[in-house]
């Protein structure tokens, strides 16, 4: 059911409607090379066969997974052979491109150069951390985006209709509400729905009408099917992300639809655990320190009772979270007082800050001066330093007027005053 031209194919408006400037280079035939990036079954490997044709270019396909330099290299004879006796351009179509190391990708550089071939990657990896950066200012990337429900509807309602390609000399009868319902589990893929019709065409109930795939059957055939989620790609730490920016934003409804959909396509409930108990310290913290244990007890129950049930106890802490006050203070300060750590250098402990054990440091004078807090009154030695003498009077934790560290801030504010008053 692949398209044979620009008309019959299904998304990318944003890249293919008329006058965009990737139909015009198309249509008007200005070859380049170029990368697709996006999800899978949104129609790379399509649109790729789909400029061949219009380019009258030769199509050559090598799969990143199975093929090596020693393929590559055939490939740009079988270019360079087209080029030099023929005149014709060849396009190289590299699938799952991010999946060559660093050797294999430089192995395309001169030739892309020279104009040898045309190469058309797709990935569906953020080709910013997946492919070189040689390989990618030699190309012209393009995100292609999922297909909506309207999009898969019309690839379904054409493969139902056609008669050379598609199913239309087997008279299979589908109504709007299962058609539908097909291209909403098919999820923006439209290789998943063509598999899952045909498989439903196939296990058609036979009427006087011809094969009538109903919504039964649907559900039979779409019951094992996960939302797109890859462990450890892009829709992963897109969608971990969403989830953290709900709870940061105070937003519980959207954080529990991120959960959802997580955990919907088979995301480690351990992982979640665990990047939960980092939101409660970092946009939580001192505000509401409740939520660190909260999360690290949703954490605990979990480990305790398994799935689903300890599911809940991880939507408890992640409702509680986003609903909390909110204070990256500690974050923050932690951050600056690290980079002091490192950039200052091996700073000396002051003297009356060191132990002293023994009678020879107490000689050096380990330890003389120090004031014990709690023989002071409010149990705060007022201009006492705890600092090296080269970082005296530094602040990285500034509480915020929210939570529990409303009253933090003004505990140290009164103290400060207090600093600040005994220095003058």
């Amino acid at each position: 059911m692949r398209p044979a031209t620009l008309d019959e194919y299904a998304g990318q408006l944003h890249l293919l409607a008329p006058g965009k400037p990737l139909r015009r280079a198309i249509e008007e035939s200005h070859p380049h090379s170029m990368l697709f990036w996006g999800p899978p079954g949104t129609g790379k490997t399509t649109l790729a066969r789909l400029i061949t044709h219009y380019w009258n270019a030769e199509f050559i396909t090598l799969s990143a997974v199975l093929a090596g330099v020693k393929e590559i290299r055939a490939a740009v004879d079988v270019a360079r052979q087209n080029r030099e006796q023929f005149g014709r351009n060849t396009v190289l179509f590299v699938d799952e491109v991010h999946r060559f190391n660093k050797a294999q990708q430089d192995a395309f550089l001169p030739h892309i150069e020279d104009g040898t071939l045309l190469f058309i990657g797709a990935t569906t990896e953020n080709p910013s951390f997946e492919l070189n950066n040689a390989l990618l200012s030699r190309v012209r990337t393009y995100v292609l985006r999922s297909l909506t429900q309207a999009d898969i509807r019309h690839v379904l309602q054409r493969a139902l209709q056609d008669r050379v390609k598609g199913l239309g000399n087997r008279q299979v009868q589908v109504s709007d509400g299962v058609l539908d319902a097909l291209a909403t589990a098919a999820d923006g893929d439209a290789r998943r729905a063509l598999n899952w019709l045909e498989i439903a065409a196939d296990l058609a109930e036979e009427t006087d009408a011809g094969l009538q795939i109903t919504e039964a059957t649907i559900r039979e055939v779409v019951a094992e099917s996960l939302r797109r989620f890859d462990k450890g790609g892009d829709l992963f730490y897109e969608q971990i992300s969403a989830l953290h920016k709900s709870v940061r934003g105070t937003d519980p409804d959207a954080a529990l639809y991120w959960l959802c959909r997580m955990l919907d396509g088979g995301c480690d409930p351990l992982y979640i655990a665990r990047r939960v108990v980092r939101m409660a310290s970092e946009d939580i913290g001192n505000a509401d320190p409740r939520g660190l244990q909260l999360a690290l007890n949703a954490w605990d129950a979990y480990e305790r009772l398994g799935s689903p049930e300890g599911e809940l106890m991880i939507a408890q802490a992640v409702v509680y979270l986003a609903c909390a006050p909110k204070s990256n203070a500690v974050y923050t300060a932690y951050k600056a007082a690290r980079a002091d750590a490192q950039q200052s250098g091996s700073l000396e402990v002051p003297m009356h800050l060191r132990n002293a054990p023994t009678k020879l440091m107490k000689a050096l004078d380990y330890g003389k001066g120090y004031r014990y807090a709690h023989d002071e009154k409010d149990a705060y030695a007022v201009g006492e330093n705890y600092f090296p003498e080269e970082l005296l009077g530094r602040r990285y934790y500034e509480p915020v007027d929210r939570g529990l560290e409303l009253k933090i801030r003004e505990k140290l504010t009164a103290l400060r005053k207090q600093q600040t008053s005994q220095s003058q």
